[in-house]
């Protein structure tokens, strides 16, 4: 397995893979209509260009056997409320839906902690549904907690969804 950062010039294979894992995974999350406007929204070639081009976004093609089979992003500032000094949030985390549960997951978000963990990173904080209690466990086996609740603001997304649980593992920085 590996975790390769992605380039400008693999903003094709971003772009698939991004709109691939998401949209297989959580199609039945919105309304009608909103699955489309959501990958354009985060996926299109203009997005993901944009992200590639700052600093302070990251994303990671997550390889399985050479194949791309999911990616991470993640950012190094926040537009939160957050207690966000030498923090990285990791906004999303996916894997095509053949390759959930074999391991790839684990192995990928422990990968990152330990890079975040080289570069001097104190804290990680993620959002997740907070229905979603088979993702809170995979984050809790991983060392994650609770840190607060927020909501998902975003047009299309069915209601009942929107609630999040923000949490966050302190990591063993060696700065």
């Amino acid at each position: 397995m590996n975790l390769k950062k992605a380039s400008v010039t693999e903003y094709m294979d971003l772009k698939k893979i991004c709109t691939d894992a998401y949209a297989l995974n959580f199609h039945d999350h919105w309304n009608e209509g909103g699955l489309e406007w959501y990958l354009e929204q985060e996926f299109s070639v203009e997005r993901i260009m944009a992200d590639l081009a700052d600093d302070t976004t990251e994303y990671l093609f997550i390889e399985h056997k050479l194949k791309q089979v999911g990616f991470l992003k993640i950012k190094t500032t926040s537009s939160t409320d957050l207690p966000f000094d030498h923090s990285v949030v990791l906004e999303k985390i996916y894997l095509l839906p053949e390759c959930i549960g074999l391991g790839i997951g684990k192995w990928a978000l422990g990968t990152l902690i330990e890079k975040l963990e080289a570069r001097g990173t104190k804290k990680l904080f993620l959002a997740v549904i907070d229905t979603n209690l088979s993702a809170i466990a995979f984050y809790e086996k991983l060392g994650f907690s609770y840190h607060s609740k927020t909501r998902l603001e975003i047009p299309y997304f069915k209601e009942e969804l929107k609630g999040m649980h923000r949490m966050v593992k302190e990591l063993n920085s060696n700065k």
